[in-house]
């Protein structure tokens, strides 16, 4: 890192600083989350602005705070870490503007049962974020004989009306992102990845990878403006798929679908049906102790509700919960961004309890692993949700003392023993 200041490598000679000159590391700390939160911000509002929603206050936030991290701006702790929560706010609202266009494009989510495995006869996988590809796919590929599959993030896509129309939009292959070089590898057809959540192909598969939108990978054909005739092209001349029938997923639990059963839930709360409510979700890797996320799922007592989001989904949604009193025991609300359904679904049940989010029966076991996640929890921190555990390890980004200030305001808990966990996480009051 080059040091303004001094001039000199940060660090070297005649430099002491860890950081920037002029700044500590709890700045430089606070500037790094700040970046990872507007990065998120940046793809949920190039979403939206795909399907013609924007925010003037959401854009002149990013710009006041790429301002604020340049050279010798700010040095105060408690301004910067306003700042921070700040961009917590705006994701929020970015959330909802995305949560908006979408609805507005492909109608509201209901719950769905999706296929999963392949069907015999040639076929395209989906994978990433941006369902306005997918939408125009389905409908370049509609009477074509072609089969389409969504894959990681895109598995929510079976939950919107006006995609699930196209009958030939018929399972999900596969799970999330990391694992995307074995599961494409076994893939006989092509692959459009949609958004950033691409890892380097492999040789065998690699003439069969195409990207669009923000997407892309060196040697790999990018689609330009959807037209998606030459994925389609691609897809008739390979050897047809096999069927493979690998049971079934559910989606679709949009917060306009779980709000639906608001009093039949609250009914069976006070009934003392459900217990407690956990967020088991969010953006997954390949780091070990993810593990971690599918062992606690499994040991969610019976008369417990659990709500996911994100890719992180797939370490836990491939068993049948059951349901308690018709509500289901799984409630998987969509894509990362579709964690604003997470949202609205825990103050819908607060105001409905007369009580704060930190006073229900609800526990958040977060997930992370890049931007996006990052802006997720900064609006969570924003809205003043404490008592989150956060894996599979706290952000080494975080400098100590900043760490130990969302820890003592917000009683931020690295994961522990899952037994240990979940017997805490039981009997968890704290009030707002």
């Amino acid at each position: 890192m080059f040091c303004y200041q001094c001039e000199q490598t940060a660090g070297g000679t005649g430099c002491t600083k860890v950081g920037v000159c002029g700044k500590d590391a709890d700045i430089q700390s606070l500037q790094d989350a700040l970046m990872f939160g507007l990065k998120g911000i940046g793809a949920y509002a190039y979403h939206a602005r795909e399907l013609g929603a924007k925010d003037e206050q959401v854009d002149a936030f990013m710009h006041e705070a790429m301002f604020a991290t340049l050279t010798n701006v700010d040095f105060d702790l408690s301004r910067y870490m306003e700042l921070v929560l700040r961009a917590g706010e705006m994701n929020l609202r970015v959330m909802e503007m995305l949560d908006k266009a979408h609805t507005s494009t492909f109608g509201s989510p209901t719950p769905a049962t999706v296929a999963r495995g392949t069907k015999a006869g040639p076929g395209i996988v989906v994978t990433g974020h941006d369902l306005l590809d997918l939408y125009e796919l389905l409908k370049q590929t509609e009477g074509k004989g072609i089969n389409v599959y969504t894959h990681g993030e895109m598995l929510p896509a079976h939950g919107y009306p006006k995609l699930r129309e196209f009958k030939h939009l018929v399972g999900n292959y596969g799970t999330a992102w990391q694992n995307q070089r074995k599961e494409f590898d076994e893939f006989s057809g092509p692959i459009l990845v949609t958004t950033n959540c691409i890892m380097i192909p492999k040789d065998s598969y690699k003439d069969r990878v195409f990207t669009c939108g923000i997407a892309g990978a060196a040697g790999v054909k990018h689609i330009k403006n959807r037209d998606f005739s030459e994925v389609i092209e691609k897809a008739l001349s390979l050897p047809p798929l096999a069927e493979s029938e690998q049971g079934t997923l559910s989606t679709g639990f949009h917060h306009t679908a779980v709000l639906g059963l608001a009093d039949k839930i609250v009914e069976a709360v006070r009934a003392g049906k459900i217990r407690h409510f956990f967020f088991i979700g969010g953006c997954d890797g390949a780091k070990p102790g993810r593990n971690y996320y599918s062992e606690l799922a499994e040991k969610v007592p019976d008369d417990c509700v659990i709500l996911t989001a994100a890719c992180g989904k797939y370490r836990l949604n491939g068993r049948d919960y059951g349901d308690i009193d018709g509500i289901p025991r799984l409630i998987d609300t969509g894509q990362c961004n579709d964690c604003y359904s997470a949202v609205k679904i825990a103050l819908a049940l607060a105001d409905a309890f007369g009580c704060s989010v930190n006073e229900l029966p609800l526990s958040l076991v977060v997930s992370w692993y890049e931007q996006k996640a990052v802006a997720i929890l900064l609006t969570l921190l924003h809205l003043g949700v404490k008592n989150i555990r956060l894996g599979p390890s706290l952000p080494a980004f975080l400098s100590p003392n900043v760490l130990n200030i969302l820890i003592e305001k917000y009683n931020i808990k690295p994961l522990g023993d899952v037994d240990g966990d979940l017997a805490e996480m039981l009997g968890e009051r704290v009030a707002g």
